[in-house]
């Protein structure tokens, strides 16, 4: 399973971007799709979550500046992300939950390669 990030860039304080995320390979189905990030000199933390039926979840940080959403027939996860921080400044990775094709119904975590945003002051 492939996860293919894109969208990252460089923005001014108060600027929007939109991240997104595609899956491919040997897919059932995909679970859970969560954004995380991990800025210079921190632990990498989840952002965003968004079950495969819709439920997201929200780090107090980008509550109400930040929404996840999803494609459950392409696969795909977005982040749309408004009123960008300097402190918003990370790598940002998307991670999945997959069940494989013929691996019953177990799970496997996967992550991307992640893709950098940078937001100036």
């Amino acid at each position: 399973v492939q996860l293919v990030e894109s969208g990252g860039g460089l923005v001014q304080a108060g600027g929007s971007l939109r991240l997104s995320c595609a899956a491919s390979g040997s897919i059932y189905r995909v679970n859970t799709m969560n954004w995380n990030r991990q800025a210079p000199g921190k632990q990498r933390e989840l952002v965003a979550a968004i079950t495969r039926g819709g439920s997201t979840n929200y780090a107090d940080s980008v509550k109400g500046r930040f929404t996840i959403s999803r494609d459950n027939a392409k696969n795909t996860v977005s982040l749309q992300m408004n009123s960008l921080k300097p402190e918003d400044t990370a790598v940002y990775y998307c991670n999945t939950q997959v069940v494989l094709l013929g691996s019953g119904n177990r799970e496997y975590d996967y992550w991307g390669q992640g893709t950098q945003v940078t937001v100036s002051s």
